[in-house]
């Protein structure tokens, strides 16, 4: 990761922010914590990933587990100069009670990191196998949506959702007050794939981390890895231009 960080093609010219693990949020690159490095030094915003993994299969999703020491990582990660946390649920199947309880899960987390002065990311995951995803994703723009309804003003949260079978069926989120971005994840597509879908949605930018780094590996000379690094940074900047 650190060799990532530091590619002279991982700079703020093309990405906006990065979501680091905790341990690597605590430590140090070049004498400077990750966070402070990736800010003052690359200008990026950095994010931390707060959940602790997937429950077992319910109603057709898998909500977070329980998070009981989260307090006290959100008062680390402020400390540690963190902008925002990012968690994760999944949806494998068009069961809106399941949807239902995903969203009401994540805007309950993310208002306890909001008040901790956090700027969450809200990412309810749709499976990319899933034979019916166009109808989760249906499904799950509503629930966001009463969710997203019920936030207060300074209560602003970010999406991090899967690239959609329809074309802008998130746009209504895009354009919400209390929606500052909505991201996308590659979810197994591979980069030209992904690149393709999110280039005809409108509003919505790229959060890519296995397609980001397609092609790259730890043999590479240090040459060959800034170069194929720098090349997929360029094309998922590309179609994040075009939507």
């Amino acid at each position: 990761r650190t060799r990532i960080i530091t590619s002279p093609g991982f700079t703020g010219d093309k990405i906006l922010g990065a979501i680091l693990f905790e341990n690597t949020m605590d430590r140090e690159i070049e004498g400077m914590s990750t966070g402070e490095y990736l800010w003052l030094k690359k200008g990026i915003v950095p994010f931390i990933k707060v959940d602790k993994g997937l429950a077992d299969e319910e109603d057709g999703v898998q909500l977070m587990k329980p998070m009981p020491e989260l307090d006290s990582l959100l008062k680390h990660s402020k400390e540690k100069g963190m902008f925002g946390t990012k968690m994760r649920s999944n949806i494998n199947s068009a069961n809106e009670k399941g949807i239902k309880a995903i969203a009401e899960q994540q805007f309950e987390v993310g208002k306890q990191i909001i008040a901790a002065g956090l700027v969450p990311i809200i990412e309810p995951e749709v499976n990319i196998n899933a034979p019916d995803k166009a109808e989760c994703e249906a499904i799950l723009k509503e629930c966001i949506k009463a969710e997203l309804d019920k936030l207060e003003d300074g209560q602003n949260v970010m999406l991090k959702l899967s690239l959609p079978t329809q074309v802008n069926v998130y746009q209504e989120l895009v354009n919400h007050p209390r929606c500052i971005r909505v991201v996308a994840l590659s979810g197994g597509y591979g980069r030209n794939e992904a690149n393709a879908i999110l280039a005809k949605q409108t509003g919505m930018i790229a959060s890519f981390s296995r397609a980001l780094v397609e092609g790259v590996s730890h043999g590479q000379t240090q040459e060959e890895f800034d170069n194929t690094l720098a090349s997929s940074v360029h094309s998922i900047f590309q179609a994040s231009k075009e939507g």
